[in-house]
């Protein structure tokens, strides 16, 4: 009885800094995700502006720019999967790979080959344990990306987009990543980044899903339609990027935020349980003790 409740005060001293971990992991995944969040309001209305823009020039003029049109018979794409560095976040880096691998299936399905391009090193860590190619790799960012991370990336994206397959580039861009959407919700969207999909009246800038409403704005383009297509799709393409960036921060923090929480209350729960055990463990060994000592003094008594 003894060893067993030595045991199950081990136990509880293990819980209890696994315990302190957890809570102080939730406690800075609740800091910081409170600047992330910011961020993320901050460079969404010039990201949805940048699209808009690029939407409108692409809509209403009648240039052909190598970054809004369609190439026949695309044969192959670039797929960048936005995930986490560290783990301990839930199913949030799970999430982003399974969409990625829907994508992957369905460019497939269509006849293309696939290009992966990897941010966090959960992807990276996905792709090399099962042996699979991947182009391009950035880490060691992801809960606190910069606008030089995401230009590189979108440098990178778009050469490769303007190379095309015949010269060993790609046709296509699209981009997997989790929206912030509360502290509770992180959804995992696919986004193609070019070619520009514009369709006039139904334009998604948001990355919901659903078409934006409201009319489109009137534009007078100076001086040509080519050299402000020039000018803004570099940009379009950095400014969704740093924006896909900064949602998956926030949504990483979050979901970390609510694993922690959960890891913690287990804990607290163990601690319950294993204390209840320790307590009755002890009781039945102080139960025992007494009875061998009523059963000793009954003997004696008995002798004499």
């Amino acid at each position: 009885m003894a060893a067993q409740t030595r045991i199950y005060r081990q136990r509880i001293r293990s819980v209890q800094a696994t315990k302190k971990i957890t809570r102080a992991m939730e406690l800075i995944a609740a800091s910081r995700v409170v600047k992330a969040r910011k961020r993320v309001e901050e460079s969404t209305p010039y990201a949805l502006a940048l699209t808009r823009a690029c939407s409108a020039v692409a809509t209403n003029s009648n240039t052909d720019h190598p970054l809004t049109t369609e190439r026949d018979n695309p044969k192959r794409a670039a797929v960048l999967i936005c995930t986490s560095d560290r783990g301990l976040a839930g199913a949030y880096s799970v999430n982003a790979i399974k969409k990625s691998a829907e994508l992957i299936e369905r460019l497939t399905n269509e006849g293309m080959e696939v290009v992966a391009y990897l941010v966090g090193r959960k992807a990276v860590s996905y792709y090399r344990f099962r042996r699979r190619d991947f182009a391009k790799e950035w880490t060691g960012f992801t809960d606190g990306p910069d606008f030089e991370i995401a230009k590189e990336i979108g440098d990178e994206l778009t050469s490769q987009f303007i190379a095309g397959s015949e010269e060993g580039g790609v046709d296509e861009v699209h981009l997997v990543y989790t929206r912030f959407v509360s502290m509770v919700t992180q959804e995992p969207q696919v986004v193609r980044l070019l070619p520009l999909e514009v369709v006039e009246g139904e334009i998604d800038t948001d990355g919901d899903g659903k078409p934006d409403s409201g009319p489109l704005p009137l534009y007078e383009f100076e001086p040509s339609a080519d050299e402000v297509l020039d000018a803004l799709l570099p940009k379009y393409v950095t400014a969704r990027i740093y924006n896909a960036l900064l949602q998956s921060a926030a949504s990483e923090l979050a979901a970390r935020q609510r694993a922690m929480k959960s890891a913690t209350d287990n804990a607290e729960d163990l601690i319950k349980t294993y204390t209840r055990l320790a307590n009755q463990a002890r009781q039945a060994e102080i139960t025992q003790e007494i009875s061998e000592i009523v059963g000793g003094a009954s003997a004696l008594a008995d002798a004499s």
